[in-house]
């Protein structure tokens, strides 16, 4: 629901930012594969043997909860696997989880991680995202809410709010919507 060309091109210019932090990368919220073909792209000139973790249900968003707003409903964004894979069939490092958010993190628990994108747009997902990433992220790993700051999302926007208050931190909103913080990188407002 919306033109989103800016946060791709954001996506592209802060991946090349993790090319020297080991770790493999993550999306959650894969949609039709765009943002996953754009750090895929990145992954294939990394010193680093990367794969790439894709966090999807395959089914849509889940259902909105009340902090989540009226724009979003339970379906919304459903998209089917096999388009994920022929959309991104030009690469070979990458594995599907499908699966609502968090019932398959389990299996990448050992993993650490250089860049994260979080497309989840609902509160309990992109909470849930934060919480499983945040201490599996290297020192100068980012991770990004695609979601953040957007009036669509209060849900995601209040998600990450609540995790980073305990944190040193805090995100950095992107003008074409979207935010990020780098891992282990103190940006407390002054």
């Amino acid at each position: 629901k919306g033109f989103n060309a800016h946060r791709r091109f954001a996506l592209q210019q802060l991946i090349r930012l993790v090319h020297a932090v080991p770790g493999d990368t993550a999306e959650c919220g894969v949609y039709k594969g765009c943002g996953s073909s754009i750090i895929l792209t990145a992954n294939t000139q990394s010193p680093f043997d990367r794969m790439h973790h894709i966090f999807d249900s395959f089914e849509g968003l889940s259902a909105p909860a009340e902090n989540d707003g009226s724009y979003w409903e339970e379906n919304d964004l459903s998209i089917s696997e096999n388009i994920v894979e022929v959309n991104l069939n030009n690469f070979d490092k990458f594995k599907c989880y499908k699966g609502w958010i968090p019932e398959r993190f389990e299996e990448v628990k050992s993993t650490r991680f250089s860049f994260v994108h979080v497309d989840v747009d609902l509160f309990e997902p992109t909470r849930d995202s934060i919480s499983f990433f945040y201490d599996k992220l290297n020192a100068g790993g980012i991770f990004i809410c695609d979601d953040y700051g957007f009036l669509t999302c209060p849900g995601a926007t209040d998600a990450i709010h609540q995790f980073l208050a305990s944190k040193p931190e805090k995100m950095i909103s992107l003008p074409g919507g979207g935010g990020f913080f780098i891992k282990g990188c103190n940006t407390a407002e002054s």
